[in-house]
């Protein structure tokens, strides 16, 4: 076996999702009792697991286009009494350009797809995109995974990654052999990036002879929830430039921002274009990724997404081609909600008013979901929790008594690990612990999503409470 393999974490998918699992078996084969009903899978995303309406106008395309026959002259009538006229409109124009889903298509994703992407990007940003530049992925992991690939030369090259970060990114760079350089967000000042510590990192790490090659920026944050402000993100564009470091940009959460007004989404992409100089707008290299399974669309299981390059070189363009002609294309399925999460219903579309009614339904929930999960975990006696800005996290602090971190030790596991299976055998609740994500030497915490349905939510809430109150009394002096 290859040794990097053993080397390889990831704590959303580890021991205690695993748990979970075995659980959720148990349950649905009355093996055993347990002081709950379900399991609540909040250790991971995925929005629609937790019952997340699918977007119907997003649907209704991907059913007509997995059935084609439907949009045949002879059914037009009937299916017109089932579909509303975009939606048939659409899946007819996709399916000229795809053919069939069931084929492969272009490497790098169907051409007028991505020329939907360029246009997105384009209205967003109000800078042009090339379509050429643009690549479609089986959501936004393996267009990741692919550029940490090519970025790793030897076990010196050096990936730059916050603490705490997302488990890709560290499980990726242990499967390739490359180094994480580490930087630490800035809890108590809401997970802000510091870039006069970035400055030291990256002089220290090339002076011990790591070659710092790439910096990895998550905005909206994962897993603590922070969106970078446009002064933030312009020092990190110059340090970029002044280092000479790739700058990847993980965007996943761009429509998951719940202070718009305080703290809105600036892409990178806009950022680096809008700088004010020229040396630094065409001297940054700049690959940016979106995805979705995030968001409101949430269609995890259907892995698509994008990223899009930015002053890469041809000859860098075409290894990146090649990389993807290796998996020959991305799946149709997944292609087809980029499109659709891009280019959604317009004002006067059929189906217009139905969308944007589903799509604010489900932003005005997470707005309230997130906001009440954070007020019950800085309730909860030696919690701290800073607020979500954006994405779908929140992650708390917490001080646990030194007799629970005893037992942690008598156990083998981490202090906020065995907390998190605590939480997990009294409530049901599957969250993931700061030590999966990487935290402050000294501090625990646990990420958990704010996705349970909202009818649900003030019971999930009231359980979790409960079990925080017990436990820290079980293991107080």
């Amino acid at each position: 076996m290859n040794p990097l393999i053993k080397k390889v974490e990831y704590a959303v998918r580890g021991r205690l999702a695993i748990r979970a699992e075995e659980i959720r078996v148990d349950l649905e084969k009355h093996r055993h009792e347990y002081p709950f009903n379900a399991v609540v899978s909040c250790n991971i995303g995925n929005p629609q697991q937790l019952q997340q309406k699918p977007i119907t106008f997003f649907r209704q395309v991907a059913t007509l286009c997995d059935y084609p026959e439907l949009l045949d002259p002879k059914n037009r009538e009937l299916v017109s009494q089932l579909y509303p006229a975009d939606a048939i409109e659409r899946a007819t124009r996709l399916l000229k350009s795809i053919g069939s889903v069931g084929a492969y298509s272009h490497s790098q994703g169907v051409p007028c797809i991505r020329n939907t992407v360029a246009q997105f990007i384009e209205k967003r940003d109000g800078h042009p995109a090339n379509p050429n530049h643009i690549f479609l992925t089986q959501g936004a992991s393996s267009g990741v995974q692919t550029l940490l690939s090519m970025l790793t030369e030897n076990e010196r090259s050096g990936i730059m990654i916050p603490i705490p970060q997302y488990p890709l990114y560290s499980a990726s760079l242990a499967l390739y052999g490359s180094k994480p350089v580490h930087y630490f967000l800035d809890e108590e000042t809401g997970w802000s990036l510091d870039v006069e510590q970035l400055t030291e990192i990256v002089k220290k790490n090339r002076a011990d002879g790591v070659d710092v090659r790439a910096l990895v920026i998550i905005n909206p944050g994962n897993p603590t929830g922070q969106c970078l402000t446009a002064e933030n993100m312009h020092e990190i564009v110059d340090f970029c430039y002044e280092h000479k470091l790739v700058l990847l940009a993980d965007e996943v959460y761009q429509t998951n921002i719940y202070q718009p007004e305080e703290r809105p989404f600036v892409s990178f992409k806009k950022a680096l274009m809008d700088h004010p100089s020229a040396e630094v707008r065409e001297g940054v290299e700049l690959v940016s990724f979106h995805s979705i399974s995030k968001g409101m669309v949430g269609e995890c299981g259907r892995r698509g997404g994008y990223f899009e390059c930015v002053n890469l070189d041809e000859d860098i363009l075409a290894q990146i081609y090649k990389m993807a002609s290796v998996q020959l294309c991305p799946n149709l399925h997944g292609q087809i909600l980029v499109d659709l999460m891009c280019n959604p219903p317009h004002e006067g579309d059929a189906s217009y008013e139905s969308y944007t009614a589903e799509i604010k339904a489900i932003f005005d929930s997470l707005v309230r979901r997130s906001k009440k999960l954070e007020d019950v975990f800085n309730r909860m006696e030696g919690v701290s929790c800073q607020p979500a800005q954006g994405s779908m996290y929140l992650f708390p602090q917490i001080t646990l008594p030194p007799k629970a971190i005893e037992a942690a030790k008598a156990e083998g596991l981490a202090p906020d690990a065995f907390y998190s299976h605590a939480m997990l055998e009294a409530t049901g609740v599957c969250v993931v612990p700061g030590s999966g994500f990487g935290q402050k030497t000294g501090t625990w915490h646990f990420r958990s999503t704010f996705l349970p349905q909202e009818h649900l939510f003030d019971q999930f809430c009231g359980h979790l409470e409960q079990f925080h109150a017990d436990f820290m009394k079980k293991y107080s002096d």
